[in-house]
């Protein structure tokens, strides 16, 4: 018994160690050269350019769409401002109309100015400044460094628009100075203040507005290629 025993035992030893050494085998060592190490490092390096290549792609078209966008709504207040300039000029001319006939007519110049009284109406029915030229698109623009994107010739005959037509804008101030002193309100001075609105009137709108129209239509013209 006793020798069967320790037969058993060392059987079971046997297995034991035997079932060690089967679990070693098993275990399996990857060993890698260097070329494979490469190719992954290759890998990884084409994944991170290839994201970033990707990414200026996508902001360089969501550049392109804002640029776009941004030329157009310029080009969209250019069309609105020469049709507002349009209407403007007409009406202008009509005050000049206006103007002239009572420089020869005392009554009419008695219906303007009467006891102190100013009576604009009587010259500018619908008040001095007629139309307002926007100039919104423009400064968002501007903000947004339109001159990089387009080429200088357009954008200096941008600049020279919305620089007429700020002095447009200026002519309400201008003509206001002039009706807003104490002479002004002098009955023997009507004709002097009649005379001086009118200057003004030519002098920062009416003289101008005709070449300001052709530049809008140039202006119009040389931003569509931008927004195509």
């Amino acid at each position: 018994m006793e020798e069967e025993s320790k037969s058993s035992a060392t059987n079971e030893g046997s297995v034991s160690t035997n079932a060690k050494d089967k679990t070693q085998k098993l275990e399996v060592f990857t060993v890698r050269n260097w070329k494979e190490y490469l190719g992954e490092s290759l890998l990884i390096i084409f994944s991170v350019l290839f994201a970033l290549l990707l990414t200026e792609i996508i902001n360089k078209r969501h550049e392109k769409q804002h640029t776009r966008e941004m030329i157009n709504s310029v080009r969209v207040e250019l069309i609105n401002n020469k049709k507002a300039e349009k209407e403007q000029n007409q009406y202008y001319l009509g005050v000049l109309r206006n103007i002239d006939s009572a420089l020869v007519n005392p009554d009419f110049q008695h219906q303007f100015i009467n006891n102190g009284e100013l009576h604009l109406k009587t010259i500018a029915p619908q008040g001095v400044l007629y139309r307002h030229l926007n100039d919104v698109a423009w400064q968002v623009a501007k903000q947004n460094d339109i001159f990089a994107k387009i080429n200088f010739a357009d954008y200096s005959l941008l600049s020279g628009i919305y620089a007429d037509q700020m002095k447009i804008e200026n002519s309400e101030q201008a003509i206001a100075n002039v009706l807003l002193t104490r002479e002004s309100r002098t009955a023997s001075d009507n004709r002097i203040t009649l005379i001086l609105i009118k200057d003004n009137y030519h002098g920062w709108a009416v003289d101008r507005a005709s070449g300001l129209l052709i530049r809008y239509k140039m202006a119009i013209d040389a931003l569509a290629k931008y927004t195509e």
